[in-house]
């Protein structure tokens, strides 16, 4: 008896002290003919392990509260274990008193490029560049981390989000292929790594990051609470995002929050009040009007 509370006692500490992340990889490299197949396995298994399998932040996660997300990595073209791939991220967390989960992040990078042999080491070593593989997945860990923590706690995601500022600094500064290099530059495009976290950090976006923990812990959570209240409460700060969007057109963060939370927004608000119904559709209409189907569904539910 005295051994297995000794057994239980190791097992709960294990648990107390697991990692961030629960995330499934997946690799598509149906577009490579003619290679070894097992090294997108051998590669995929390893991604996984360095995602989950690393301490990333100082917090306790028990095995229960692991963040949920997955990551697909399209192989486009290999050539000199030069892969060039597109990578979709998504990531969510629970609403609270339901079971129902949030999404949190719907990402996709069309510039995921990396060296990579069979059997390489993926290792992470702070403010230090090693690959490109193993700085742009740790770039995502901690953008999921930030997102999760600032859903949870107001501009909780601050330190996440600096220590992915910490790897684009760094990634700006090192020697790598020229197709690496895409994704890290601050004027190579307006939609990449490095213009996501330069918005979240911008003491100009500092309200948009406010209405993101108001949108999910005073609304979503508070839904089987008052679901009136709630809903209301999500429409009262959707203003927030029409007010960056107009102050800097064409907002990278504006377009991230909305690819993931597009059909969600349409869902929750195809119940609300006429009132509601108006005001929602015209500002998302405003600032996302390529998904006009989707947004229509709004104001046509009666």
């Amino acid at each position: 008896m005295k051994r297995l509370l000794v057994i239980l006692a190791c097992l709960m500490a294990l648990s107390i002290q697991a990692q961030e992340l629960k995330c499934t990889v997946t690799i598509n490299s149906d577009k490579i003919e003619g290679t070894n197949k097992s090294v997108y396995e051998t590669l995929r298994q390893a991604i996984m392990d360095y995602m989950n399998n690393n301490r990333w932040t100082n917090m306790t996660f028990a095995e229960g509260e692991k963040i949920e997300c997955s990551m697909m990595i399209i192989v486009n073209s290999v050539s000199d274990n030069l892969y060039n791939c597109e990578m979709q991220l998504q990531a969510k967390r629970p609403v609270y008193g339901t079971t129902y989960s949030t999404p949190l992040l719907n990402f996709s990078d069309k510039n995921f490029a990396f060296t990579y042999q069979e059997f390489d080491r993926i290792e992470y070593q702070q403010n230090l560049f090693t690959t490109n593989l193993t700085a742009m997945l740790a770039y995502y860990v901690y953008l999921i981390i930030g997102h999760d923590c600032d859903s949870y706690q107001k501009l909780g995601g601050t330190p996440y989000f600096q220590a992915c500022e910490d790897i684009v600094s760094t990634c700006q500064s090192a020697s790598m292929d020229a197709i690496e290099q895409k994704g890290w530059k601050a004027f190579d495009s307006n939609r990449n790594r490095y213009a996501l976290i330069n918005n979240l950090m911008d003491e100009a976006f500092k309200k948009y990051r406010e209405y993101y923990y108001t949108y999910h812990r005073m609304g979503l959570d508070l839904m089987t609470a008052n679901v009136a209240n709630a809903r209301a409460t999500i429409a009262e700060g959707l203003p927030v995002l029409r007010d960056a969007n107009r102050a800097r057109p064409a907002t990278y963060v504006v377009n991230v929050f909305l690819d993931a939370k597009a059909d969600e927004l349409t869902n929750i608000f195809m119940k609300g009040t006429d009132k509601e119904k108006k005001s929602v559709y015209e500002i998302l209409m405003d600032i996302d009007p390529t998904r006009n189907n989707l947004y229509d569904k709004i104001v046509e539910n009666k």
